[in-house]
């Protein structure tokens, strides 16, 4: 009987520290926070030609959850060139520069990709709407919070893989969204189910 709880019991403290990193303390930004924040960032973002005012509300507005941004992205048909370095590489490659430091950063707050597809065809169904800009792939980030966006732009790893973004990408937005209805396992039961499992197996060796 002792080794079935301490099994268990395991299991379940296994699964509290993950709930613990996931989910994060859910601690919404302070308007002070907001503000040094914008002081910091509003340049880059006057920059690339995006409204400060709306990353703004955006943040104002933190309920401390998660939220999973969606973002559709048109990279460069051809070569593209360093401009500093003089470095030529294919503009899904720049890319590629970017996403991969960028997401392990998104990992290590309890992020991560929900999805990721190339485009297949134009639009089906559209109106109101601007031409199909040829856009090349679309993908959905989970954010465990605002809090976290914060923190990565801010990470040095992220602002040096960021000129690759910019010569990876020539067109692309960006907005974020909360969940209404999901028709998949989100990784809060992905972990439930294979600690239980575990646990199980655990169980009937010990028992065996």
């Amino acid at each position: 009987m002792s080794n079935v709880i301490i099994i268990w019991g395991t299991a379940l403290a296994l699964y509290l520290l993950f709930l613990g990193f996931y989910d994060g303390w859910r601690r919404p930004l302070s308007a002070a926070e907001v503000d040094a924040f914008l002081q910091d960032y509003t340049p880059k973002l006057l920059q690339t030609g995006n409204d400060p005012a709306a990353m703004r509300a955006f943040l104002e507005a933190d309920d401390g959850r998660e939220f999973i941004m969606l973002n559709m992205v048109r990279t460069p048909s051809g070569a593209v060139t360093h401009p500093q370095t003089g470095e030529t590489l294919p503009g899904k490659a720049w890319l590629d520069r970017y996403s991969q430091p960028f997401v392990k950063g998104l990992i290590r707050r309890g992020g991560h990709p929900v999805f990721v597809g190339r485009k297949v065809g134009g639009y089906i169904d559209a109106w109101g709407v601007s031409a199909d800009p040829n856009w090349t792939v679309t993908s959905t980030m989970r954010y465990r919070s605002r809090r976290d966006l914060v923190a990565m732009v801010r990470d040095p790893a992220f602002r040096d893989a960021h000129p690759n973004k910019l010569l990876g990408i020539d067109m692309t937005f960006s907005f974020p969204t909360q969940k209404l209805v999901a028709f998949y396992a989100s990784p809060r039961v992905t972990m439930a189910l294979a600690l239980a499992l575990a646990a199980a197996l655990a169980q009937l060796a010990v028992s065996a």
